[in-house]
């Protein structure tokens, strides 16, 4: 799919309300093609009111909304897409009761393996991580920068790369080939959301217009 490039958005825990849609809006105003909707809280109620805002919200950038984990708010908030683990709905299970016209997306972690299969079952994009240490998610298994340029010659959906990623490294993960960086404190974390979401665009614009 020729929408899934670019700065990829991911909402950080905690961050809900007015606050949620005002820094989303920065980080789309900035260049942000997909936004990723993560709560892991039991709140249905307003999570699916948070997504419906952000759904709204992407459509009036032209970005592509995406739900981590949970395809019933994908189905109820009519999402663009999910995004899905090792421990969430199977990928098959998912595009059954989702269609053929969902997005879905599989974390493939630092497993070339895993993501041979994703891509064999029908899986959308493909995201490994963590390509640095984060702090959202400490304990992740580390992929690198040699397993991109790996996974990069061996695999034709568009690739994912997340973790620890910042506007200060974020120059090395571009050039290994990848469609999207994957970015929450890196993006969320800084104090000019909108600036930093237009440099890391700035910087796949400078190296697509290489030779």
């Amino acid at each position: 799919m020729n929408e899934l490039h670019g700065l990829y958005a991911i909402t950080p825990d905690g961050l809900h309300g007015r606050k949620l849609l005002e820094q989303a809006a920065a980080a789309l105003r900035g260049g942000a093609r997909i936004l990723q909707y993560r709560d892991k809280s039991a709140d249905r109620e307003r999570r699916l009111a948070e997504a419906l805002s952000l759904g709204e919200l992407c459509k009036a950038h032209d970005a592509l909304f995406i739900i981590n984990d949970d395809v019933e708010l994908c189905r109820a908030s009519s999402a663009r897409g999910v995004h899905l683990g090792e421990d969430d709905t199977a990928l098959e299970e998912a595009r059954a009761r989702l269609g053929a016209g969902v997005i879905i997306g599989i974390s493939c972690y630092n497993d070339l393996a895993r993501a041979r299969r994703a891509a064999a079952a029908g899986a959308d994009y493909l995201a490994f991580g963590a390509i640095f240490p984060s702090s959202t998610k400490p304990k992740a298994r580390n992929a690198g920068l040699a397993l991109l340029r790996r996974a990069r010659a061996e695999l034709s959906l568009p690739l994912v790369a997340i973790g620890g990623i910042t506007p200060e490294n974020a120059p090395s993960v571009i050039e290994t080939g990848v469609d999207m960086l994957a970015m929450i404190q890196g993006l969320f974390g800084q104090a000019d959301i909108a600036g930093t979401a237009r440099a890391i665009a700035q910087q796949f614009q400078a190296f697509r217009g290489k030779p």
